[in-house]
């Protein structure tokens, strides 16, 4: 897939240094991605119809990472979602499963798992 063509890969995390590390990560295995520094910009960009998948927060200042998978769910969202926090624990990942995430990460994330995770959302999407 080149980074011209296909589906985009949407990161939405507070934090800018791992926005921008995630960015090159997956850009650097030939993905479009675009980043969001919170849930509400993400929402207000109108970029949901090309968001092959979803990189995602759970902790962030006003709407959080679950907030916004939930939110996305009920609007009929099919795109695929992965959550990606510092703040796991068993109860949380399967609270992000049930409500529709396909994979949880912890940070520090691998980059192959978060690879692997992305490419295998994309095949769903």
């Amino acid at each position: 897939m080149s980074e011209e063509s296909g589906p985009v890969v949407c990161i939405v995390d507070d934090d800018a240094s791992l926005r921008r590390s995630l960015r090159n990560l997956l850009r650097s295995a030939g993905l479009r991605v675009e980043t969001f520094e919170s849930a509400e910009v993400f929402l207000e960009s109108g970029s949901q119809d090309k968001t092959g998948c979803l990189v995602l927060d759970l902790r962030m200042p006003g709407m959080g990472g679950l907030a916004l998978l939930r939110r996305l769910v009920a609007s009929g969202s099919r795109i695929p979602v992965i959550i990606l926090t510092a703040h796991g624990d068993e109860e949380t990942r399967q609270r992000s499963l049930q409500a529709g995430a396909m994979a949880f990460l912890e940070k520090p994330v691998q980059g192959t798992a978060l690879l692997e995770a992305v490419r295998s959302a994309l095949t769903v999407a």
